[in-house]
């Protein structure tokens, strides 16, 4: 078994690293480092949480430990696609050079460009940045890319999606064109591709699983759920979310719930703050002293649940994410990979969940292809008469206990009508519209039968 004192990091490094607690490389980093440190272009090719950052923050630290940045010149520059994915940068070069000189600077929305204009005057060894953020800088007369030694771009493929190439291949073309490149993907797009071939110099390809997979370590299941009708269809996905966390309650730790929308982000968590969970909203519309003061409560597990948009499908780096849940199928499949790459990081068991419209099997279908196999059906935890049914997992005796779980054993719906606290919300000949037990009496409509 390789560890990080077979890869020939400095011995700096090294001592940062065993203060992480890390003894064994990820595949990726193992193949990836080595590479690096010879000075070489690498390709990297794997899915998302399997170590991609330090696989470049490593080797940059121990390639910069020589030499001095000057003004306004910083020596590497790292590309990330959103904030958070470049503050998660930032804190990994923080952790690994706490025992070297080496100066960084963070350059994304949401701060003040004096501020950011001061780090860069003294002179950075790591410029993090966000594309835009970055060519603002550039543009303004107060950075020059003309000393970058090592340039890195991180999650490629979602710079596609955001739109970013044509900045990256700007950005590239005002390096050196002797500068070492580190170029990290999920996927390999054509168009990435074609900037691979143009900016690369003979990289070196590393994959370590097949693209856009997704990680063994992740259960994977979607409900299907045929509304009564259109109108009716949103309010039925939050009450069967309701009942998947009330089923799921005593194996979430914490999750993160996707929507496509953001407008529909916000909606979802006045539903769920209403019914009683502990769940708050991050999406790119919020400030960004706001977005990182959410994400530390839910890092240090004191918000259960973070309803999100795509912004933080890529760079949240947190470990310990027990379950992912996807209110909305993404449009794109590749997302869906993205999202779920959220839970079993590392090596660790998650569990990732979807809610799936009749209207968007479609969607579920081109994920599965792209996984290459099928998504576990669940039961919807509403019939078809659009009668409350009750998640259950097992008779009191028949509940899994750890083993079980550990062997791979699953639990169950059982469809089971409930009898409500209140009479009015449900009798043999009504029927409830979408709200669960909050559901005022107005909202209750006879149904007529045949």
């Amino acid at each position: 078994m390789v560890s990080f004192k077979d890869l020939n990091l400095d011995q700096n490094v090294l001592t940062a690293v065993e203060a992480t607690g890390y003894t064994e490389p990820t595949p990726i980093q193992a193949k990836a480092i080595p590479e690096a440190l010879k000075g070489r272009d690498v390709l990297g090719i794997a899915q998302t949480g399997t170590g991609k950052t330090a696989s470049f923050t490593l080797p940059i630290v121990s390639l910069l430990l020589k030499g001095r940045a000057k003004a306004r010149m910083p020596r590497s520059l790292v590309l990330c696609p959103t904030r958070e994915l470049a503050a998660q940068v930032a804190t990994n070069f923080d952790n690994y050079a706490r025992h070297t000189k080496l100066s960084k600077a963070l350059l994304i929305g949401g701060v003040s460009f004096s501020d950011q204009d001061k780090l860069i005057d003294r002179g950075v060894d790591v410029l993090i940045a966000t594309p835009g953020r970055l060519l603002d800088h550039f543009e303004r007369g107060k950075l020059m890319l003309n000393g970058v030694q090592i340039m890195v771009v991180d999650e490629a493929d979602r710079m596609l999606d955001m739109g970013f190439i044509p900045d990256i291949e700007r950005i590239f073309k005002l390096t050196p064109f002797t500068r070492q490149t580190l170029f990290f993907s999920a996927t390999m797009a054509p168009e990435i591709e074609r900037i691979t071939k143009e900016f690369l110099q003979a990289p070196v390809y590393v994959e370590v699983a097949k693209q856009a997979t997704a990680s063994r370590t992740i259960v994977q299941t979607v409900t299907i759920h045929n509304p009564q009708n259109k109108k009716l269809a949103i309010s039925e996905k939050r009450q069967i979310l309701r009942g998947i966390l009330k089923a799921e309650k005593k194996y979430i730790k914490n999750g993160i719930i996707f929507c496509n929308r953001k407008i529909d982000v916000d909606i979802l968590t006045k539903s769920l703050k209403k019914h009683g969970f502990d769940a708050n909203a991050i999406h790119g519309n919020l400030e960004q002293n706001e977005r990182t003061n959410i994400l530390k409560l839910f890092v240090d597990e004191k918000l259960k649940l973070l309803v999100a948009s795509d912004v933080a499908a890529r760079g949240l780096d947190i470990p310990s994410v027990s379950h992912v849940i996807n209110f909305d199928i993404p449009l794109q499949p590749e997302d869906y990979v993205h999202r779920i790459g959220r839970t079993g990081r590392a090596g660790r068991k998650g569990k990732a969940v979807s809610i799936c419209l009749a209207s968007e099997i479609k969607y579920l279908e081109k994920i599965e292809k792209l996984l290459g196999s099928k998504i576990e059906k669940t039961s919807n935890i509403l019939t078809s008469k659009g009668k409350i049914v009750l998640p259950v997992y097992r008779k009191k005796s028949e509940k899994l206990d750890d083993a079980s779980i550990e062997n791979g054993e699953k639990d169950t719906f059982r469809e089971t009508e409930t009898t409500p606290s209140n009479p009015k919300q449900l009798t043999e000949n009504n029927e409830v519209i979408g709200m669960g037990e909050h559901t005022p009496s107005f909202l209750i409509r006879k149904i007529i039968s045949n």
